[in-house]
């Protein structure tokens, strides 16, 4: 890579402006750097993960990032090497320029090569252990080591106790990446207490969201939930997630909120649907028929669209997620209920935990339906104590929106081009930047 790809436009009046509060959700404060970029010299991004139409999590935030970095920079610029799952082919857009069979080491090695003569400037990995293949996703080090240019790492999962594959998987990871971006303190930390990686590597931005108003839940509530109080619970089904301890709790929320329904809307993971097709569903509508709640649980039963999923979050009174287990890193479903000014009910895993501190959600035990009817009824008895949650939980996320989070993407990417210019350079870059700006540039 040329050192003039990294060029950036450094005029006046192009510096970004932050908030106080901005700084307190990266792990290194943001340099002053602008991040327009230079018309000359565009930055040419590849972002290599799952992309929509493939149904998961990690497809829904690359999709989303691709097209805030588009919107914020340009569409042209952004390309995307795209993970395909066992025996699966997608229709994807034409941002999706190549794509990698999971399971063949092969195709690891051709989409590096396609990369590198695609005078690509600067590579960004979403990492999530399962969606490569080899142990513990080790594949996709074939990739990184014939890498030619800049690597930042989006960390979707960092664990507490990895066994020993994911931990080499790991530290090759960081020791290739030029820096690595996690979406939570507790990731951070893991990273350096158990991974050994410098803190001064990392960069803490939070999952975006998209910028939704604060609005009344009656306001898009549809012909069925008119009349209802809604408790939702979205995202793709597995049973990790314990929906059914909301199941459970609903008997004695009806007690009290006889208008209750419990939508669950998403459709079951594609990795347990090829194990075990639909089962955990069907436990839990067996499970509401038994408990006699079976009309005030409803199933959308589907991978929903933006704009359905935007109205069922909108429509919501309490958002729950009742997840089973600690070690879970990121949410991109609570942070998109946090965003939309909900009123929440979740269990105290590691992303929850920090997301709804200070009174921006209310945290229940795992695995205690008697302690979610509680604080339900709670939150529905007390119409000011919710509204409260709800103000709350929408002004502290308004630096996850995703055009901000695509600006500080931006600087973390321009932060790791700007290691690899060589001193002499990068020193006149900012020397001119300086003296552009009347600003004191660190980087």
């Amino acid at each position: 890579m040329s050192e003039l790809d990294c060029t950036v436009s450094l005029k006046p009046n192009t510096l970004m402006r932050f908030e106080e509060r901005s700084a307190l959700f990266e792990k290194k404060p943001a340099s002053c750097l602008p991040v327009k970029l230079s018309q000359r010299y565009p930055a040419r991004l590849a972002v290599i993960g799952n992309h929509l139409p493939r149904q998961c999590g990690i497809a829904t935030f690359t999709t989303d990032l691709c097209d805030a970095i588009a919107a914020q920079y340009g569409a042209a610029g952004v390309s995307v090497v795209a993970v395909n799952d066992p025996q699966s082919r997608y229709r994807y857009p034409a941002r999706v320029r190549f794509e990698i069979t999971e399971s063949d080491p092969s195709s690891y090695k051709a989409a590096a090569d396609f990369l590198n003569s695609s005078n690509v400037d600067l590579v960004c990995l979403q990492h999530e252990y399962g969606i490569f293949g080899g142990k513990a996703g080790s594949h996709v080090l074939r990739l990184l080591h014939r890498l030619k240019m800049p690597v930042v790492t989006t960390l979707h999962t960092v664990l507490r106790e990895p066994d020993v594959d994911q931990l080499v998987v790991m530290q090759e990871i960081a020791e290739r990446s030029g820096r690595l971006i996690v979406m939570s303190e507790h990731s951070s930390q893991f990273l350096q207490d158990v991974f050994r990686v410098p803190g001064e590597k990392i960069d803490l931005i939070p999952h975006g969201i998209p910028d939704l108003p604060y609005a009344e839940p009656a306001s898009y509530k549809d012909s069925f939930s008119t009349g209802k109080t809604v408790l939702l619970t979205f995202g793709l089904l597995s049973p990790n997630k314990g929906f059914e301890n909301v199941i459970q709790a609903l008997p004695r929320i009806l007690s009290r909120h006889s208008n209750v329904v419990y939508i669950v809307a998403g459709a079951t993971h594609p990795h347990v649907r090829r194990r075990e097709g639909d089962r955990y569903r069907v436990q839990l509508q067996a499970l509401a028929k038994e408990l006699g709640v079976e009309q005030n649980v409803v199933f959308h039963n589907r991978f929903v669209s933006p704009q359905e999923m935007a109205a069922l979050v909108g429509s919501a009174d309490i958002y729950v997620t009742p997840y089973r287990y600690e070690a879970q890193a990121v949410s991109g479903t609570l942070a998109y209920a946090l965003g939309a000014g909900k009123a929440i009910i979740s269990t105290p895993y590691w992303h929850a935990a920090e997301l709804l501190d200070n009174g921006r959600g209310a945290l229940v035990p795992f695995e205690d339906p008697a302690a979610i009817a509680d604080t339900a009824i709670e939150l529905l008895d007390n119409d000011a104590a919710r509204q409260a949650m709800r103000r709350r939980a929408y002004l502290y996320a308004r630096h996850m929106v995703w055009d901000q989070v695509a600006q500080s993407y931006m600087r973390t990417f321009l932060r790791s081009c700007a290691n690899r210019m060589q001193p002499a350079r990068m020193a006149l870059h900012l020397q001119a930047a300086e003296k552009d700006t009347g600003q004191r540039i660190n980087v």
